[in-house]
């Protein structure tokens, strides 16, 4: 099997917007962008020329020899979306090298302050990083995580963070309190002396399936590792970049980390970019100490790669696509919850922006999942993917096993026409599935 359960996968031939076309000339509406990654659609003109133009006259400088305009023009535009709050931009080539230069950029943090014993890492349930040892270590996605199992870092992990599913006994008013608290309490067993970091998803992809924070739990687990010396490391590889509705995620909740991760949407799929962004505080005692970043690889801050990101954050601020995806993006929401309101195992309906998810469950009451064996988010994408609509269906989200979700992530540029066509096929893809449920 390979794909999320498509025997054979298709030939793509070409891209047009927000549509894809196989060899057969079939025609499909990317409806997730890949896993949250097409921002700007497929094959855009103007990102094309941008490549072409910056390869044409030379594809890379090697970072360690030279500077770009590419480079330093995407840079102080990055700097610019995050209002200034970061000092440095480690430019790499996924989200998950974006990860692994956080974590090491933590390490290195505590280095040059002389902090060694502060080694440790605190990550949440129900997360995804990557896929570097890194990155998967301080993960908590057992169907992933498991073939390496042993050559993983030890890390502590604390709860998820969703209000659909909170611990047992805890209230929606009380949650983000709880959580902070259950934080506070980890990193007071392990030693305050002994945590480097604290990495979370503002909004969980994969893993969860779209899950927003809840009120007011970014500002209380950044007071908490602010007061025990802990940097705060915000993964925003799927969920930043204009994704939802905010350039910053985390712009959302008032709240500013030590360290970012971005990728997926800053070059929207056109060239491999990645980035870890570095704030102020951080970045003044490695510099001072060590003099650079121990992190970055051959190709970071690769030339081609930023002219294609700085391409696509220009047309996607000239065109105003980011107010676009917060304003229409309640109204896609809604859509999809309207749609979908007739299915009793449709439990919730989430999200922000361009990122949407939709949680399948047995018994609405309950939120009891249905069995792993039953495969159902992954006959939802195969239905949705024959009839012309890619979706990205998520499985294990409630306890690592069990679970199904499917998440939306079109294009900030679709047309409202495509968003119906969407909102149409989806339920049609939804309704063929839960029929043999």
């Amino acid at each position: 099997m390979s794909g999320f359960g498509i025997e054979k996968l298709p030939r793509i031939v070409r891209g047009e917007g927000s549509y894809l076309f196989d060899t057969a000339g079939k025609r499909y509406l990317d409806g997730s962008g890949g896993p949250a990654v097409f921002s700007l659609g497929h094959a855009h003109p103007e990102v094309n020329a941008a490549i072409v133009e910056q390869l044409s006259a030379v594809a890379h400088g090697y970072r360690y020899l030279f500077t770009s305009d590419a480079l330093e023009e995407l840079t102080q535009v990055v700097k610019d979306l995050c209002d200034g709050h970061f000092r440095d931009v480690i430019f790499c080539g996924s989200g998950s090298e974006a990860v692994e230069g956080a974590l090491k950029t933590a390490l290195q943090y505590f280095a040059a302050r002389g902090l060694m014993r502060k080694r440790h890492f605190i990550g949440r349930r129900r997360s995804w990083h990557g896929n570097t040892l890194g990155a998967l270590s301080v993960s908590d996605f057992s169907e992933r995580r498991r073939a390496f199992e042993g050559s993983l870092l030890d890390v502590e992990f604390v709860s998820s963070a969703n209000t659909y599913r909170p611990p047992s006994g805890v209230g929606p008013q009380e949650l983000a309190q709880y959580l902070a608290n259950e934080l506070d309490q980890t990193i007071t067993t392990l030693g305050p002396d002994t945590v480097a970091a604290f990495i979370f998803e503002p909004i969980v992809g994969a893993a969860g399936g779209v899950v927003p924070a809840p009120e007011g739990y970014c500002r209380a687990v950044r007071e908490v590792c602010r007061r025990h010396d802990v940097v705060m490391i915000a993964d925003e590889v799927m969920c930043g970049a204009g994704r939802s509705g905010t350039w910053r995620a985390l712009k959302h909740d008032g709240v500013v980390p030590d360290i970012m991760c971005i990728a997926k949407g800053l070059a929207g799929g056109y060239v491999p970019l990645g980035a870890t962004l570095v704030a102020h505080d951080i970045a003044g005692p490695i510099l001072d100490q060590h003099g650079s970043y121990q992190t970055g690889h051959t190709f970071t801050g690769h030339t081609a790669a930023c002219a294609a990101g700085l391409a696509v954050q220009r047309i996607i601020a000239r065109d105003g696509l980011i107010e676009r995806v917060r304003d229409s993006g309640t109204q896609l929401k809604s859509a999809i919850r309207d749609a979908l309101a007739r299915f009793d195992e449709v439990g919730d309906v989430r999200g922000r922006g361009y990122f949407i998810g939709i949680e399948l469950v047995r018994d609405r009451a309950a939120k009891s999942p249905f069995p792993r064996e039953r495969g159902l988010s992954s006959d939802i994408g195969v239905r949705c993917f024959e009839d012309g609509l890619i979706c990205y269906p998520c499985a294990g989200n409630v306890d690592g096993t069990n679970g199904d979700t499917i998440i939306i992530a079109p294009p900030y540029n679709a047309s409202d026409i495509e968003l119906d066509e969407l909102v149409s096929k989806l339920a049609r893809g939804v309704a063929g599935a839960l029929s043999r449920s």
